[in-house]
This record gives C-alpha cells, structure tokens and sequence, in this order.
C-alpha cells in the first residue's frame, strides 16, 4: 500500500525539506533561523521559538533514524545543544517560550505544550544518539509537567517562570481564552507516547540516567489518565468530535470542529495505544479514533483536500499545510486500520482519501521556490497567501513527520 506515495515523500524529503532546513542553520549563535518571509527574505535577528528549536531536533533525529546519513544526526545536536543551553531554565525548571537571536531571554512564559514538545524531542534525540543526557533532561521535563502543571482533574496551560498561573492567549483562539485544551492533552500524550517507547526500548540505560526504575509504570498510568480524559471530557460522542477549548472544569468554551486536530488525534492515539499496549484501554480508545478519522473524512474532505475547521456551523475553507500533512496520515492510519480489520471498502476509501490529498500537496501546497518548504497556507483555490514560510510555528514537524511516518509504513 502506498508504494509511489513513498517513493514521492522520500525523494521530497531529501531533496527538499531535508536541505532547507539545513540551510536554516544558524552557526554564529546556534539554532536555527526563526523568520523567512513569504518573499524569502531571511530575518538572521528574528526571535527563535523554543518549540519551533524542538521540533526541528524531532525532525533531524528521526530524518537520521530513518536515512542514516550522519550530517542529520549532527544536525540534531546542533538543535539538542541550543536547547539544552539556551532554552532550559535550570533555576527554576522547564523551558521558556522564546528566545532573541543571540539566546537571550524574549518570552519566560512556561507552556505545558511547550514542555511536551521538548519531551518529545528529547526522547527522539536520546533514541537516535544515545545521548544519557538528553533522556535524563526528557525525565526532568516529565516531572515538572506531574508536579507543577497538573491538578487533581488535567493539565493546566500557561506558566509564569516561577510556575504561578498566567494567561493562555498563546494557545487560545477564536475570541476565547481557555483554562485547558485538547491541544495540550493531545501533545502531553504525543510526548509521553514518545518517551515510554524510548525507555522501553532502552530500559538498560535508565539506571545509567539517573531515572527510577518504575518509570515506564509511572508514565504509562499518567498515559491512561490523559485517554480517561480524552475519552471522558474531551472526545463528544454525539458529534463524533473533540471540543477544542475549555474552562478549568471542562466546559466547553465555542462551538468548534477543528477538522485538523481530529485526524492529528486519530493516527497519534492509535500509535499510542500501541506503545501503551493495554488491551482494556485500546477496546475503549480504537472506536473513538476511528469514528473521528471517519466523522472527518464525510465533513471536511472536500476538494481534494481537507478544511480547516467548522465554528458554528461556518466552515473555514483555507487549506493550511499542517492540517493536509495530518490528513495524509491520519487517512493512511485509517486504511490499515480497516485492512487490519477486514473492511477492505473502507481501508481502500481512506487510501484513496491520503493519496488523493498527497496530490493536492504536490500541486499546491509546495512552494517550488525554497527548495520545496510548503506554503504555510491556500485560499480555496489554491492560491498561496503572504505569510512566513518559517515563523515559530511553521517547522518541518508536521510535513517531516508525514513523509517519515509513511516510509516506516505508519
């Protein structure tokens, strides 16, 4: 299944966003470059986004695991030694929001999503260089979500340095400003998925580490607290949808369907429940990813492509780059999903749906000026709009992650 597919994303990713990114290199303060205009002209004083840092040393370290070409591995530790020196408070714990060009401090702001991410590149990081360091800062990390952005019933947003309570403009939208979100379960999951797999898979080097020996118990009963949530409070049956935006007690906040974020959840749960590998909780969980991969295969692929998001009843037709990378995988997911199943329509509908989408991709998503990075976002007719091609959120996370996850066949 998928095979030109394949071929097609391995030739894009090392012939395109493999080589951008490497371009992006910034040697005289480390990191990388935070700013290219949608003219392409690179801003070398913008300010670096510590997710953006993140997930760039996600990416490099599974491009490595994947080609084995050894410029990505040290591409990543050009990433991994920014982070560690730059954007880890080692005062008070965890990772800041953002930092000037040179490493200066610009936004202290301690983020839940923010600590995840680095978790999550931490963990990628250690598996590809088996750097003890990096899985024993990933364990830091892990603590100081569980002890200071928790409460009794989630996870909490935003953060002052010190860790008190601040505002959550950085991940609220559409007019509200949310006390939790599905963002940053989704993502506290995604990171944790990562990290049990690694420490799984390397339980030798946990002593080695400096980490408890029942850790990989301790963060797979923090992994089913997050599905009792998704499942419970997050996931509404009745629209075969998740809300999106919540008050601390988990009311939701605006009626909104974000067509991206339910086929992103689709695939990263099922892959989660596989590293999780508790047949309790995959009974429970599977049916609800794959209602949401179908709820948004029937709502939101129109066109070749899939839709942004629905706020009330109004759906947003721009075509944004990340929500096609996910839809690719998340339909993909579904395929083998159903195959596994037996349901051969079904899996040979959703493998249609990917393909189709990677079409659309090809023809309008990539911008043949830059080495083949995407436009951050289309109209409905294709047409690119003037925004950054790099900015702090626009990375080679979610188009990286789609080619590597196809070639390792989901």
């Amino acid at each position: 299944m998928f095979d030109t597919m394949k071929k097609e994303m391995y030739a894009h990713l090392t012939g395109g966003i493999i080589p951008f990114w490497k371009n992006l290199r910034d040697d005289e303060y480390g990191g990388y470059y935070g700013l290219l205009s949608f003219d392409l002209k690179l801003d070398k004083s913008a300010i670096k986004g510590c997710i953006l840092n993140s997930r760039i040393l996600w990416f490099f370290s599974n491009a490595y695991m994947l080609i084995k070409d050894r410029s990505l591995l040290e591409e990543a530790k050009h990433a991994y030694d920014f982070l560690k020196k730059y954007c880890i408070d080692n005062i008070n714990g965890g990772v800041y929001w953002a930092l000037k060009y040179d490493g200066v401090i610009e936004d202290d702001t301690k983020h839940t999503y923010n600590q995840a991410f680095a978790i999550y590149a931490l963990s990628s990081y250690f598996d590809a260089s088996k750097n003890t360091e990096a899985l024993k800062l990933a364990y830091e990390l892990r603590k100081t979500i569980e002890e200071k952005c928790r409460d009794e019933s989630g996870y909490l947003e935003a953060f002052t340095r010190d860790f008190h309570p601040a505002g959550n403009e950085k991940l609220s939208e559409n007019g509200v400003e949310a006390g939790r979100t599905m963002n940053t379960l989704l993502h506290v999951f995604e990171a944790y998925t990562e990290y049990l797999r690694v420490i799984k898979e390397n339980d030798i080097c946990l002593d080695y580490c400096g980490i408890p020996e029942d850790e990989p118990e301790a963060v797979s009963r923090d992994i089913r607290f997050i599905l009792d949530i998704f499942s419970g409070k997050i996931y509404n049956p009745s629209l075969s949808r998740q809300e999106v935006f919540f008050d601390k007690d988990y009311n939701s906040l605006i009626d909104l369907h974000s067509y991206g974020h339910d086929i992103e959840t689709s695939w990263l749960t099922d892959r989660g429940l596989d590293i999780l590998d508790d047949g309790k909780y995959k009974g429970l969980i599977s049916p609800i990813t794959m209602d949401l991969a179908e709820n948004v295969y029937e709502t939101a692929y129109v066109n070749h492509s899939l839709l942004n998001e629905n706020e009330a009843g109004v759906d947003d037709t721009t075509r944004i780059w990340w929500v096609q990378a996910e839809a690719v995988l998340g339909f993909a997911n579904a395929a083998k999903k159903a195959l596994r199943e037996g349901n051969s329509a079904e899996a040979f509908k959703f493998a249609d749906a990917a393909e189709d989408i990677w079409k659309y991709i090809k023809k309008n998503m990539i911008d043949q000026r830059t080495g083949k990075e995407w436009y951050s976002q289309v109209d409905k007719d294709g047409l690119p709009k003037n925004l950054p091609i790099v900015e702090p959120w626009k990375c080679p996370y979610h188009n990286g992650r789609m080619c590597i996850n196809i070639l390792h066949d989901l």
